[in-house]
Formats: structure tokens, C-alpha cells, sequence
């Protein structure tokens, strides 16, 4: 039986993750640090471990412990806009706690390394964004990201550590934490609607995104270690179909049965269209055209879900470094 760790096991993605390894026989370790996860998102077949990647001492304990096979890094904070006002907190957080992992990988032999980046590495203006177009990250998230990305494969080349990188975008779904006010903007307007809040929407609303549910993204990133043809390489995965965040604002009060206010805010630092070109997965990973799931019927899943687990008090950062420039919905208490 293949033992596995898998960091940010109780978050959004990484819950979904851990259920399809533990499906595939798998013995799984979680380790995450609660500040973004639930505990009770973790599966109970799981050995859960509440701790950071970003301790070097705790990292390396873990890995004393347990001989894994392989390792699926998901733990990050990954809130694009906010990350240049927490640059400090972004690197040490996405970056370092990476690097701890990567070490202890080299040291103990892991047999493969799945990394979750971020289509946020390719920047702007580079549509469809593929992986053979050089990364241009514009923040500092996908800057700490594509260093990642880096660093495995200066790793492999020096130690021979496989790898497989996954730059998925906007995934939504069951588990999100609808209550984070700065990242997921599906889960922050089904939030709103149940507060009889407006939805707030920065700048037009104009901005495009390819918004990608999580049955259409985890099992792929669980199933990678064992596929030869994926190692050492990079994967964009994600719905193929652009929409307007106004759009998106309505499917969402659509499929909520809520009709709510829409806010406009002043305009953010963010790419402003961003989608991919996923030729390259779905030849690898024998993805059928037309299989991803619409964003219809995407939203009505998640929102039964949302309506069941209640809405969410939103939590402020506590610890803002640069205040220039800050959006003034984020100074609010």
C-alpha cells in the first residue's frame, strides 16, 4: 500500500484529494495548520496531523516518522490580491514551507512530488495561457508559485526527485471556505447571498474567468503518481470556458434562488482575462472533450452544499504589511 502525505489535507482541494487517494487504496498522513481548512473536512480513513510546512523542525520530525512514497503539496495561502500587501507572509508561507517539503523529499528518496501551482505564474496578456508559454507571474503569489515550480526542477535534474505540477484556476466546489473575504469569489458571493449582503464586484465586472469544479480537477491530481507520461512535467487543469464575473454573479443568484445587489468597487491590481489551453492534460490524462462539468450545474451542487453548511463569518488578515494602496473593503472590520 502506497503511503502518501498530503499538505492542506484539510483544505478545499486537498480534502477532495485525500478522498480520491484513500478511493484508490492509498494510506494517507494530512497535515495541515487550521488557518484556512476545517478538521472535519478531513477523511476519517486519514491519519490527521495538525502542523505547518512552514516549520523546518516539524517538516523534518514528519518525515523521520514516515517513509512516504509520495508527497501532494496543496497547503499555500492563496489569495493573489491580497499577496502584495503580505509579501513577507506569501514567501514564507508558499515558498519556504515548499522548500522544507522539497528537502526532506530529496532525503528520504519520495518517489514522486505533485506540486499545486497557479495559472497565476503566466501574468497577463498571454491567452490561452499553455504551458510552453514563459511564465510572467504579475503578483507575488504567482511569483512564490513559479519558484516553486523552479526549484523542483532544478531538484530533479540535481537528485533525480520527480515531480508533477498541476496550475489549475478558479476551482470551486463542496468544502471551499465560503468565509475567506479575500480569495474563491464563488464562495464569497453564495456568502453574501446569505447574509443579504450585495455581492461586491471589483472594477466592471468584466473580467474573465474560466471557473473549474472540483470532480473535474482532484482525481487527476490524485491519479498523476502513477501515470510515467505525467512525471517531470507541467499541467495546466480546469474548465475550458470563459465567463464575466457579472455572469457568474447571476448563474450564482440563479442557482440560489436569491436575487441580490450587485456592489461595484473601485478596480484591483488583477489580470484582468485569464483562461487556459488544457491540450496538453487532456492528452496525457485521456480527458474527453465536452467532459467537464458546466458551470450550471457546478454552482447548483455547490450551492446545496453552501445552504447546508451555512454561511460563514468572514475573518479579517490580521497581519497587513503594506497598507498603500490596500482596497478599502479590506481595511473594513
Amino acid at each position: 500500500m502506497s503511503l502518501s502525505l498530503v499538505t492542506g489535507g484539510a483544505g478545499f482541494i486537498g480534502a477532495h484529494v485525500v478522498n480520491d487517494l484513500i478511493s484508490r487504496g492509498h494510506k494517507v498522513v494530512v497535515i495541515d495548520d487550521l488557518s484556512g481548512g476545517f478538521e472535519d473536512n478531513v477523511n476519517n480513513k486519514a491519519i490527521f496531523i495538525k502542523g505547518s510546512v512552514c516549520s523546518e523542525t516539524f517538516i523534518t520530525k514528519l518525515f523521520e516518522d514516515y517513509k512516504f512514497d509520495y508527497v501532494y503539496h496543496l497547503a499555500a495561502y492563496a489569495a493573489e490580491g491580497l499577496s502584495h500587501f503580505i509579501r513577507r507572509f506569501n514567501y514564507n508561507n508558499n515558498l519556504i514551507g515548499s522548500i522544507n517539503l522539497i528537502n526532506e523529499s530529496i532525503k528520504q528518496k519520495v518517489k514522486c512530488f505533485v506540486f499545486t501551482s497557479s495559472i497565476a505564474v503566466y501574468g497577463a496578456g498571454q491567452l490561452p495561457m499553455s504551458e510552453a508559454t514563459t511564465p510572467l507571474p504579475e503578483d507575488p503569489y504567482g511569483v512564490s508559485k513559479y519558484a516553486v515550480e523552479l526549484d523542483l526542477h532544478s531538484a530533479h535534474k540535481m537528485f533525480g526527485l520527480n515531480y508533477v505540477i498541476f496550475r489549475p484556476h478558479n476551482v470551486y466546489g463542496e468544502y471551499q471556505n465560503i468565509g475567506d473575504r479575500y480569495r474563491n469569489v464563488i464562495g464569497i458571493f453564495m456568502n453574501q447571498l446569505m447574509q443579504g449582503k450585495p455581492l461586491t464586484l471589483f472594477g466592471d465586472g468584466n473580467q474573465t474567468r474560466a471557473f473549474s469544479y472540483i470532480s473535474d480537477v482532484a482525481p487527476f491530481i490524485a491519479k498523476s503518481v502513477h501515470i510515467p507520461e505525467a512525471h517531470n512535467q507541467v499541467f495546466n487543469i480546469g474548465a475550458d470556458r470563459e465567463y464575466t464575473v457579472n455572469e457568474l454573479a447571476q448563474t450564482i443568484m440563479k442557482e440560489m434562488n436569491i436575487k441580490g445587489e450587485l456592489h461595484y468597487l473601485p478596480s484591483r491590481n488583477e489580470v484582468v482575462h485569464a483562461y487556459s489551453d488544457h491540450s496538453k492534460a487532456k492528452k496525457i490524462f485521456e480527458i474527453s472533450e465536452g467532459s467537464f462539468t458546466s458551470l450550471d450545474t457546478g454552482i447548483q451542487k455547490m450551492a446545496a452544499w453552501a445552504r447546508t453548511a451555512g454561511a460563514r463569518a468572514s475573518s479579517k488578515f490580521d497581519n497587513i504589511e503594506i497598507t498603500e494602496k490596500l482596497p478599502s473593503v479590506w481595511k473594513e472590520i
